[in-house]
């Protein structure tokens, strides 16, 4: 673990030094030793495959041949602990690895899952560790839940873990997964995701992957989230973990929970009791389970021309009214957040066929998310912005322009030199400061074809 090591402002703040410090060499060692496989004279080790896929989900889901094409610009020898003789002996010198696609597309079916998802929690955990995401007021780092689809490749296997959607005019071709997010306030990282069938016999909810991945939360973080998981049994299963929760309440279950009408400026004690159909889904609840907190009730004006409505929250959190209302208010960003994942990072449709693949696709595409974010962090360390005051898109652009240079560097002056660099257009990668609402385009609809005479002979 390197929760010992010095701050983040003594960090390298390239993506190639960071995930390097994030995941050691020794690091995959152990996870070799473990899984008893041997990796003597290998090109394509575990952390090589790793770094490989990172950035092709860095490119925008790139080609096999783009990362091969890395590799052959050359990573630092620090990815081969041991000497590797392809790379050392004259007769198969680096220049003359091969450039086909073949040996790296073995190495990513062959890279086990359980090394994936464990590479992939340490680098959260690093950086959740190295970085400061408490709020003072809140006493924890808050993480924001929510849920998304990621459509698939058509292939008989993913079909049938993952059936497609359908309607009245039939079935859907493509088959479709379930995907929930925790994404940290502050920072923005975020956590490994958890999926499942979104359709079939077997369809999972997005409340049940929460009950699942909430054990991979740090200790004693707020879990947030909107009406979707204002629900008693999200509630209980944060609660029984020591997480306080912001939830957000449909107007029905608040009014069951206050006993009456919702008015403007309710702020009182509650007692949560599982309702029947809670016993009747969670039948393991405990006769006197309940969860004890506050019911805040607050009505919101989203814009001058909508109409108002009432705002209903459930907290855990011993904290005030308003820093409660003002938390909630930021739960946006998770929304941002998705966009970044399923737009810039293309994790909007996967193109492998298989279920692992798919896995392994899905865990590193949210540690390509976090090097990003990570490298944000650094940037907000020397200027002062908040993290998520940067672009994403422009931070991630910026890193794959500086990426293969870096790697490729001769010596150690030149890679800082280039990381310098990549700070200096990270740090002008700031969002806008939009003084004022943009105005929003007339209401409009396009104008029917006009139906032209015949052209006569």
């Amino acid at each position: 673990m390197l929760n010992a090591s010095p701050g983040p402002e003594t960090w390298k703040a390239d993506a190639l030094s960071m995930y390097q410090r994030l995941l050691p060499a020794e690091f995959f060692e152990q996870l070799q030793s473990v899984a008893q496989t041997r990796q003597n004279n290998r090109v394509y080790t575990f952390s090589v495959v790793i770094w490989l896929m990172i950035q092709q989900r860095l490119g925008g889901s790139a080609s096999l041949e783009s990362a091969v094409l890395e590799l052959m610009g050359g990573l630092p020898a620090s990815f081969w602990p041991r000497p590797c003789k392809r790379l050392q002996d004259n007769h198969y010198s680096r220049s003359s690895l091969s450039s086909h696609t073949g040996a790296y597309n073995k190495a990513r079916q062959a890279l086990p899952l359980p090394v994936v998802e464990q590479s992939c929690d340490r680098m959260f955990e690093q950086l959740a560790t190295l970085t400061d995401g408490n709020l003072a007021a809140l006493g924890g780092r808050v993480f924001f839940l929510d849920g998304t689809s990621v459509r698939l490749a058509h292939s008989a296997e993913l079909c049938q873990l993952y059936p497609p959607g359908s309607n009245q005019h039939g079935e859907s071709h493509w088959p479709l997964l379930r995907m929930l997010v925790a994404h940290e306030l502050q920072t923005g990282l975020a956590m490994r995701p958890q999926w499942g069938a979104m359709h079939g016999l077997h369809a999972v909810s997005e409340q049940e992957l929460l009950e699942v991945a909430i054990d991979r939360l740090p200790s004693v973080s707020i879990v947030a989230g909107d009406a979707n998981f204002g629900v008693f049994s999200v509630a209980y299963a944060a609660v029984q973990r020591s997480h306080p929760v912001v939830l957000r309440l449909t107007v029905q279950r608040a009014q069951r929970l206050a006993g009456g009408p919702l008015r403007d400026g309710i702020d009182r004690p509650v007692v949560w009791k599982p309702s029947r159909d809670d016993r009747r889904s969670h039948p393991g609840l405990p006769q006197d389970a309940c969860v004890r907190g506050h019911l805040i009730v607050c009505q919101v004006q989203p814009s001058d021309t909508a109409a108002p409505f009432l705002l209903a929250l459930f907290t855990t959190i011993e904290t005030g009214r308003d820093e409660v209302l003002k938390l909630y208010g930021q739960r946006w960003n998770i929304e941002t957040d998705l966009r970044a994942l399923k737009s810039t990072l293309h994790m909007d449709q996967l193109s492998c066929t298989t279920p692992e693949m798919v896995a392994k696709e899905l865990d590193l595409a949210m540690a390509a998310y976090n090097l990003v974010r990570a490298v944000a962090y650094l940037a907000s360390q020397q200027t002062g912005i908040p993290p998520r005051g940067y672009s994403f898109t422009r931070v991630r652009n910026i890193i794959r322009t500086f990426a293969p240079l870096i790697a490729a560097s001769s010596d150690p002056s030149q890679a800082q030199h280039y990381a310098d660099k990549m700070m200096y257009y990270v740090r002008q990668a700031k969002l806008p400061r939009r003084k004022r609402k943009r105005p929003s385009y007339p209401r409009a609809v396009w104008p029917e074809r006009q139906l032209f005479p015949n052209r006569k002979a």
